[in-house]
């Protein structure tokens, strides 16, 4: 294959099927938590609005197969939202260990994607994960899959609202401008489900140690009550997603950086 991809070559790809992403036996854990309503009304950019309880979420993967790009680890921290009455989960980060999965997930729904070291691994009822980038491990969570979450309606909270296990994710695209402007458009809205399903869910407690990183402030996110943690194994697809809203770029310049590290010119 060359630099330029003939039609057939370009059917054969994942945008070329639908432009639908597969990933089959993921494994992942996933942990939520409380957090504070102020810290949650400071990070989460309008036009999305906090929901009645302050809630936090974060998940470390590994896909051992996709329809994209060869095998990689993933993570990600969320903030439970709301737009126009449909609940979602606000992408904070997501690191990677791949720079297919990095671009793809930045430049098509606005995942705000940077390469990490990630570790993930099971031992029994043991699960633990580890993020790292420039020399500063900033999260780190370790599950007991006793088969009892933290708190009684942890499985209540995590479980999908939508009919076809879908879980509904935010994420503003946006890229800088070339010229004297801030951004390329306005910041837009992205609003896309994820499909879940899991042939393997097990439940259990989990404990986090956020670290501070001016990097990767995932500290702000204050752990004010672990409410629990599941390991699954299964089969997901990402949908195609849909812009539902403008941001002011005026109002939004403050949140831009996610994407980037803060590197300030002293």
């Amino acid at each position: 294959m060359g630099f330029v991809k003939s039609y057939e070559e370009l059917g054969r790809t994942a945008r070329g099927k639908g432009g639908l992403y597969e990933f089959y036996d993921a494994e992942m854990l996933t942990v939520m938590w409380e957090t504070k309503r102020e810290i949650v009304k400071r990070i989460l950019p309008p036009p999305l609005k906090p929901t009645r309880r302050p809630l936090a979420m974060a998940f470390v993967a590994y896909y051992p197969k996709t329809n994209f790009c060869p095998p990689y680890y993933e993570a990600g921290l969320f903030l439970r939202a709301t737009f126009k009455g449909v609940e979602g989960n606000y992408c904070l980060a997501m690191p990677v260990t791949n720079d297919m999965a990095m671009a793809s997930g930045r430049e098509e729904f606005g995942y705000p994607k940077k390469l990490a070291n990630i570790e993930f691994k099971r031992s029994g009822k043991h699960v633990e994960g580890r993020l790292e980038r420039h020399g500063l491990r900033f999260f780190e969570v370790q599950a007991k899959l006793t088969g009892k979450p933290n708190a009684d309606d942890f499985p209540s909270l995590i479980a999908s609202k939508e009919k076809d296990g879908g879980v509904v994710n935010y994420n503003f695209k946006h890229f800088p401008a070339p010229d004297e402007g801030v951004f390329d458009y306005n910041p837009r809205l992205v609003r896309e489900r994820v499909i879940l399903r899991p042939s393997l869910a097990k439940w259990g407690e989990a404990e986090v140690k956020l670290s501070p990183s001016d990097y990767d402030p995932w500290a702000e996110v204050e752990v004010v009550k672990m409410l629990g943690a599941v390991y699954t194994v299964g089969n997901n697809t990402m949908l195609r997603g849909s812009v539902v809203a403008e941001a002011d770029p005026v109002a939004f310049t403050p949140f831009a950086l996610q994407k980037w590290d803060w590197w300030p010119v002293d």
